[in-house]
């Protein structure tokens, strides 16, 4: 059993390797993460073994690593149900055909982003705002010509907009709780980084709307009468929508939320097909729903959902969280987090170092709650010594963390979104503004003073020692 620590040097040639093999597969390679991940698992693991540790350490980290991601990898497989019942219930096809009526191509992009702000603030998830209303847009998007990685960009802006915003989101409530500041003083401090983000962003959208204006009707014609001949479509088909701005008013947890959903949209999948028995329906929410409609791109569209469709997503949260567990579990992280947090000497290196580190976390580890957690709890002492209230180290937390898991290919986030829109990371990431635009405003924050939150003279915590302003 090793008895002496990870040294700074051994932790960032650790991180490196690893980094450069994950790095080298899916983006220079282009290869599907979990081998690349897996590669990263095994180097790690052989230098453990070569440097000291134990199996029986190496099996802790992995399952500590693991045991954080259990409920995250239970939503994501309910949420391949949810996709397939809710085709099958004529809900997706009834939000494309109001879409279609309602929506011009000129302004189609800065709605997409609106709407999607508005259900994920509802809500407070952006996983739900992908894989409910997301793939509607996306649908629209691709019979009107759009780019489908720019389609993808805003979905996932407003998405993760709404997710940031919402008093139920859980990465919101958890970076108020690391940094102990309440909750609604956190999303007030947030909105500097925040608005100016979708502001911007939402102009972005319209400005690459804007040339857009020649949508082929033929083909949304098309797309219509496929979708009216093969699919139920009415307002009661908007049933499980409205089911979930319900569930969300009572404050009601993602898993309960999502079995009640899928419970009644089952149910209307019986009422619109007499012939389905339980076998069949079963088949659905298992394997996904098959399209077979007449127009071969409503098929591709619509053929998808179901929890068999979630596994290779699964598969890859578990290897992502096994590795970081084993950075965590060996000290590799906070042995390059630790010494940056202590050598910190005004609020811009403060918010550049912290931001940087919830970057690097999600980069190394994958996974947007430790993005969180590991550098709050290295930063927080630094922020206040440094005359910075929790609140903004709160901000840089979100900023850095929340919003950035969903670019990274490897990354918890960005894995799902790819497989639910069959968009690589690599393609949609120029396109997330939103989750771009946030960390910039975060680091002009920091170094303007802008919206950064200080601690008065009597707020400093015990044997603080406060610095001097460099800037």
């Amino acid at each position: 059993m090793r008895n002496s620590r990870v040294s700074l040097r051994e932790a960032i040639l650790v991180l490196v390797v690893a980094l450069a093999i994950m790095g080298t597969g899916v983006i220079g390679l282009g290869l599907s993460p979990q081998v690349p991940v897996l590669l990263a698992i095994t180097v790690t693991i052989f230098w453990a073994k070569v440097t000291g540790f134990s199996w029986d350490e190496i099996n802790a980290g992995i399952k500590d690593g693991i045991d954080k991601g259990i409920i995250p990898i239970v939503i994501f497989i309910l949420i391949g149900a949810m996709i397939s019942t809710w085709i099958a219930a004529g809900t997706i096809p009834t939000l494309m055909v109001i879409g279609f009526k309602a929506i011009s191509a000129q302004w189609f992009l800065p709605t997409v982003f609106l709407v999607c702000s508005l259900v994920g603030a509802a809500v407070g998830s952006c996983f739900t705002v992908v894989s409910t209303v997301g793939i509607a847009f996306f649908g629209i998007g691709v019979t009107m010509n759009f780019n489908p990685a720019l389609v993808a960009g805003a979905i996932i802006s407003g998405g993760v907009f709404g997710d940031k915003c919402s008093p139920l989101s859980e990465t919101n409530n958890l970076a108020a709780a690391v940094v102990d500041t309440d909750l609604f003083d956190h999303m007030k401090t947030i909105l500097w980084s925040t608005i100016p983000a979708a502001t911007i962003s939402t102009i972005a959208f319209a400005l690459l709307g804007m040339g857009h204006n020649h949508a082929d009707m033929n083909k949304i014609n098309t797309t219509v009468a496929a979708l009216n001949n093969d699919f139920h479509i009415s307002i009661v088909a908007l049933i499980p929508i409205i089911l979930v701005f319900v569930c969300a008013g009572f404050k009601m947890a993602a898993i309960p939320t999502m079995l009640l959903n899928i419970f009644v949209s089952a149910g209307m999948m019986f009422v619109n097909n007499p012939g389905l028995n339980v076998t069949k329906a079963s088949t659905i929410i298992t394997n996904g729903f098959i399209a077979k409609t007449s127009n071969s791109e409503v098929n591709l569209l619509l053929s998808r959902g179901g929890i068999v469709s979630m596994m290779p997503t699964v598969a890859l949260i578990v290897l992502t969280l096994s590795l970081g567990g084993l950075l965590v579990h060996f000290g590799l992280i906070s042995a390059i987090m630790s010494p940056l947090a202590t050598r910190l000497n005004n609020p811009a290196k403060l918010v550049t170092a912290a931001l940087g580190a919830c970057i690097g976390v999600n980069i190394f580890v994958g996974e947007q709650i430790l993005s969180i957690i590991l550098p709050g709890r290295a930063f927080k002492k630094t922020f206040n010594n440094g005359g910075l209230a929790s609140r903004a180290l709160g901000r840089v937390l979100e900023d850095g963390g929340t919003v950035l898991n969903y670019l990274v290919p490897w990354g918890v986030g960005g894995v799902f979104i790819a497989n639910t829109l069959s968009v690589p990371t690599i393609q949609y990431l120029p396109f997330v503004f939103f989750s771009l635009l946030c960390p910039v405003f975060s680091l002009l924050s920091g170094f303007t003073g802008v919206g950064l939150k200080k601690l008065g003279p009597d707020q400093q915590v015990d044997n603080a020692k406060p610095v001097t302003n460099e800037n």
